[in-house]
């Protein structure tokens, strides 16, 4: 029988089970029946342990389908990747420390919004099953809004967060008594939601309609007062989106991806993170990563500049060199709603 391996998932165990780990990324759903285009959470056994990586397929300017495997262990590029009838397959060569390269293949399909197959190499085969990572609202974020109503003028924060069920929530955050937001719904890009406040003995509500596009919101809030305008702004707007990471150590230089969500939210490879801390131009992330009966804690703290994202990743193991540029959605890639 085949000893079982991971070597798909990213990087082959036995030389970056520890080394990686402490040497140290399209806003994914796809509608249905659009093939593999997007993201997929997907998922081995090894060992006993649930590894899991993510599969992210898009298509290039020529209209070819062209995939890339995220892991803990790094971002590689697939080759041939070909989806008919169904059926998904494509190639990934890993580059070995010595230099040599190790190939193994994909073999299996899409039904039912969900990915099953095989990986297999000289060195085995295991199973792989996927399942499509859900996608984040474009209106998630912090949004810095200004109000404008005759001569007056006034601001506040609007939050929106993901809710239950594919719905959203917000709260309103000023000087400006209490306020609840309520009824929060983005259809295209049309944004709408009820926002009643009060001020001491006072109270009114208010129905906000604006448009949405890309970082900013303009639009209107309208109630028994009138009409005010208003606009806001998206926070960390520069930070916000994925990241080409290239890790540099006395081993060499692996590519990783880092994901910034508008809610702050992140990914490092296939891994959560709970809050990414962006003031001013300081980027700083924790993480605490566990593999078998031992637990890796890893800090982040670099610079934004531009489009480019300069910084160390550092463990008790020691410390990385990151130097990151933001990517440009490629051609295929479904945005977020």
């Amino acid at each position: 029988m085949n000893k079982p391996m991971c070597w798909g998932i990213a990087r082959p165990l036995c030389w970056l089970a520890l080394g990686a780990l402490c040497g140290v990324s399209l806003w994914a759903q796809a509608p249905r029946g659009a093939g593999p285009y997007g993201e997929w959470l997907v998922k081995a056994e090894f060992n006993g342990r649930q590894m899991e990586s993510i599969l992210a397929f898009a298509r290039n300017p020529q209209g070819e389908l062209t995939g890339q495997w995220i892991s803990m262990w790094g971002l590689n590029d697939l080759e041939d990747v070909r989806f008919e009838d169904g059926q998904l397959t494509f190639k990934q060569v890993v580059r070995l420390p010595n230099d040599e390269t190790m190939t193994s293949r994909f073999k299996g399909a899409i039904a039912n919004r969900q990915l099953t197959g095989t990986v297999s190499s000289d060195r085995g085969e295991y199973s792989l099953t996927g399942e499509r990572r859900p996608r984040m609202s474009r209106a998630v974020g912090d949004w810095d809004m200004t109000v404008k109503m005759g001569e007056r003028e006034y601001t506040g924060k609007l939050i929106i967060r993901p809710g239950p069920d594919n719905t959203l929530r917000a709260e309103w955050k000023s000087e400006r008594g209490e306020t609840t937001i309520t009824d929060v719904a983005l259809e295209r890009n049309t944004l709408r939601f009820k926002r009643t406040t009060k001020i001491q003995d006072r109270e009114w509500s208010a129905t906000f309609e604006g448009t949405l596009q890309r970082d900013t919101l303009t639009g209107a809030f309208t109630s028994e007062r009138g009409e005010a305008a208003a606009e806001g702004k998206r926070v960390g707007a520069a930070l916000i989106g994925d990241w080409i990471l290239e890790l540099t150590t006395d081993r060499g230089t692996r590519k990783q991806r880092l994901r910034v969500n508008p809610d702050f939210t992140g990914l490092y490879g296939a891994a959560p993170i709970e809050k990414i801390r962006f003031e001013g131009d300081q980027v700083g992330f924790d993480m605490v990563r566990q593999f078998g009966d031992r637990t890796f804690e890893m800090k982040f703290a670099g610079k934004l500049a531009g489009s480019k994202l300069e910084g160390e990743l550092s463990s008790d193991r020691g410390n990385t060199k990151v130097s990151g540029t933001k990517a440009v959605p490629a051609m295929g890639a479904r945005q977020a709603r």
